[in-house]
């Protein structure tokens, strides 16, 4: 509900002040350090004129997230003595608080963990998985599906929060949910960005979400108070008795969300004609098991980069792009290629439509198809792919998929190509995106989803005996559009499609949870960025202005960025580039329109120095909070 703020303040901070924690501190700033070169030693050549690292420095952890309430939540566990796994844990529930439009416990995502102690890095699968008794054709005929209950995946967030918080933490789950706990239960003031989406058509597909966002048929005024009384009991539910009380029915232990997301995921949009409800089950919650998964690494100008494997294609694609842009002098304003010119952008949309053109067949969950790695990445595929990127041209016609097996298999013989329609895929409009470094120097870059804009407009829970609605306060996803909307063929093998629906299958996720390494393994940067499949692009983008155009890492993200996520000649542009770069463009057969692009926030580490930089995306509420601050 909104209301008008009570006069006294609340323990969760306000708007202003958690600005204010974001852009402070700068006098716990270190001063000298040096940039550096590739290999991570200090130079001071004038060849290298700038570092990645801008700002104030810090010494025992930075957060960088979307939302202000997320980071204070974030600097408030790492103060009290938990580690980089235990902060990104407490901001992924706070988000579900006051950022309920983009991620929560009704869905997943993916979290990259690195361990200083170890060296390890891995990432921690939480994504949904489709019911036991998914099929193929689950979509086909149902209007508006990404609003129906037959959209909803297996939620993954809980139990991989608690797997992470049992491996990894320092804190108990009890102690890492009250920063949410609070947020939920006192309220928080209703940021800009919360009071702009609330009354969107998403979030009033349901009476119970329409009632709580859209109270009256207005959105909350910003700075008005916001409560989830609801989502609060439902989190001390969790805090009480861990993650099986989300996943079981326990009704002799109060734990009931289980049926609240049950019969929550029935839902058949009534206003509209053929609604289909999902077909989840209490044995599809209990059997759900995340995943800990090996990034995919390789290697661009020296640096090392790992990002999300399957069942995300951000990896493969951002990776296969980058290596086709390796051949060019990026970043070189002697030859025609610095930032924002028209060549830079020819070579980098052109790579972009060859990714998307093998994405769109070979990426999926890689637990169910032989989704083809090693190919796709392999020095001569790439090389023979990328040979058709020509600067000053546009690539016609528009690029198909090619075949990556005989690079990926030794002596593979590929046969005769089989006919398919393209797939169709669903929205994937929002997601969040968060990152942290701790006093030790683990670092974690967690995106973290429902879908589309406040899934599919519906709250978990079931109606009593007496009519009453037992309201669970959190949104379920509308994740499995993230399949092939209808039955395909992959043309190569001439099997079922590689997105297309399974039962317990996850479907194909953009989400691009990133690292960048020193070539002798010493951590650099932890980033990520919301916003469906031109996530893969922002990453990509802030990649490039880091290690080809030398930008500290706020200017990397403030930059202007590029953005195609399929085969056509049509670029995504946001404001700021020249006029005549624009009329290059159109010249060479590109046509664009002007969108923001996703919302990239960071963490860096000097690894000379240890001194700990955070840069976040003014495209969002992005606020950066340093220890000790």
């Amino acid at each position: 509900m909104t209301t008008t703020p009570r006069p006294p303040a609340l323990r969760p901070l306000r708007w202003a002040a958690l600005l204010a924690c974001a852009l402070g501190a700068a006098a716990h700033a270190d001063e000298g350090d040096r940039p550096l070169r590739s290999d991570g030693v200090a130079a001071t050549s004038a060849a290298v004129r700038s570092a990645p690292w801008s700002g104030p420095a810090y010494r025992r952890g930075v957060v960088a997230v979307a939302n202000p309430y997320g980071a204070e939540a974030g600097a408030q566990i790492l103060e009290r003595g938990g580690n980089a796994i235990d902060a990104a844990v407490a901001i992924a529930y706070a988000l579900n608080v006051v950022e309920p439009q983009s991620a929560g416990i009704g869905g997943g995502g993916f979290m990259m963990i690195h361990l200083a102690a170890t060296g390890e890095t891995f990432a921690i699968d939480t994504r949904e998985t489709a019911p036991a008794a998914a099929t193929p054709d689950m979509f086909v005929g149902v209007p508006s599906a990404s609003l129906q209950g037959v959209a909803v995946g297996v939620p993954g967030m809980v139990r991989g929060t608690a797997l992470a918080l049992e491996r990894y933490g320092q804190l108990p789950l009890r102690r890492v949910l009250q920063p949410a706990i609070r947020l939920a239960d006192e309220g928080f003031a209703a940021t800009p960005r919360y009071a702009a989406v609330s009354c969107n058509s998403r979030s009033q597909n349901s009476p119970e979400a329409a009632a709580f966002f859209c109270p009256g048929g207005a959105a909350p005024v910003a700075g008005s108070l916001v409560q989830n009384k609801p989502l609060a009991e439902t989190l001390r539910l969790i805090a009480r008795h861990g993650a099986d009380c989300f996943y079981k029915y326990m009704p002799d232990k109060g734990c009931d969300i289980a049926k609240g997301i049950v019969e929550g995921q029935k839902f058949n949009r009534p206003q509209a004609p053929g609604g289909k409800g999902g077909s989840m089950d209490y044995a599809d919650l209990e059997g759900y098991v995340p995943a800990i998964r090996a990034p995919i690494e390789a290697s661009y100008r020296g640096f090392r980069i790992k990002a999300m494997a399957p069942p995300s294609s951000g990896a493969l694609t951002m990776l296969q792009m980058l290596k086709f842009l390796e051949r060019f002098p990026l970043g070189d304003a002697t030859q025609g290629y610095g930032f924002g010119s028209v060549k830079t952008i020819n070579v980098m949309a052109d790579a972009m439509r060859l990714a998307f053109a093998d994405r769109s067949i070979w990426m999926g969950d890689s637990d169910f198809v032989p989704v083809p790695a090693k190919g796709l990445l392999d020095p001569t595929y790439v090389g023979q792919r990328g040979a058709a990127i020509v600067p000053g041209t546009r690539l016609t016609p528009n690029p198909v998929p090619g075949d990556p097996r005989p690079f990926d298999v030794a002596g593979f013989q590929p046969g005769p190509r089989f006919a398919s329609a393209e797939p169709v895929q669903g929205p994937g409009e929002t997601t969040t995106h968060f990152s942290v470094i701790d006093r030790h120097g683990n670092m974690v870059s967690y995106t973290n989803t429902i879908e589309s804009s406040h899934g599919i407009g519906v709250f978990a829970g079931y109606t009593n005996a007496d009519g009453s609605f037992r309201n669970h306060g959190f949104l379920l996803n509308n994740e499995l559009t993230d399949f092939n909307l209808a039955p395909t063929t992959n043309t190569f093998t001439g099997t079922p499609g590689f997105n297309d629906v399974q039962p317990r299958k996850r479907p194909r996720s953009s989400m691009t949870p990133a690292m960048i390494f020193t070539p002798g393994g010493r951590p650099l940067v932890a980033y990520g960025s919301p916003g469906g499949a031109t996530i893969i692009n922002s990453v990509l983008n802030v990649t490039l202005n880091l290690i080809d155009h030398k930008m500290p890492i706020q200017d990397a993200i403030n930059a202007p960025r590029v953005s195609i996520t399929g085969t056509g000649s049509g670029i995504s542009l946001e404001n700021g580039f020249p006029a005549a770069t624009l009329e290059g463009l159109l010249a060479l057969g590109y046509t664009y329109s002007v969108t923001d692009i996703g919302s990239v926030q960071a963490v860096l580490v000097n690894p000379v120095t240890g001194a700990q930089y955070g840069a976040a995306d003014a495209r969002r509420e992005g606020t950066v909070i340093g220890l000790p601050r």
